[in-house]
């Protein structure tokens, strides 16, 4: 089965530990202009440290609600995209997909990963794959 490509045609998609990560910004934002650390409309106070993953994604990865992560891009170039420090927050995003705030992750993104006809950044579909330390795997074994 051929790979599954992004809007840039250059980063494969095919693994299922691989998940879409779309940027998003806070009640509390204006563009990357950034006001407080609370977002009414998903209920987080106080940090955007925090990834948005579904109910099913997070026990097929075994995460629990609340665990720090990371976040790695998936990518064949060569170069390691990484954010960590992420807390998982169980929210109803769809099956494959997670969100995570921007200019945070802005990091995860490719200077050449970008919409064919504009451009544009492709802050909406970054494929990415969940860090876990030794540590944090361990307990979630236990």
């Amino acid at each position: 089965m051929p790979s599954r490509l992004s809007a840039s045609t250059d980063i494969p998609e095919e693994r299922r530990d691989v998940l879409q990560l779309t940027t998003l910004r806070s009640n509390e934002q204006f563009n990357t202009t950034i006001y407080g650390y609370h977002d009414r409309y998903r209920g987080v106070h106080g940090t955007r440290m925090v990834l948005f993953i579904g109910p099913n994604d997070m026990e097929r990865l075994g995460l629990n609600d609340g665990e720090i992560v990371g976040l790695e891009t998936v990518a064949d170039d060569g170069v390691t995209r990484q954010v960590r420090g992420l807390r998982v927050t169980r929210y109803d995003i769809p099956e494959g997909c997670c969100a995570s705030y921007y200019p945070e992750c802005n990091p995860l993104i490719p200077l050449w990963h970008h919409a064919e006809r504009s451009h544009v950044p492709a802050a909406k579909a970054i494929p990415v794959r969940v860090l876990r330390s030794v540590a944090e795997r361990q307990t979630a074994a236990s």
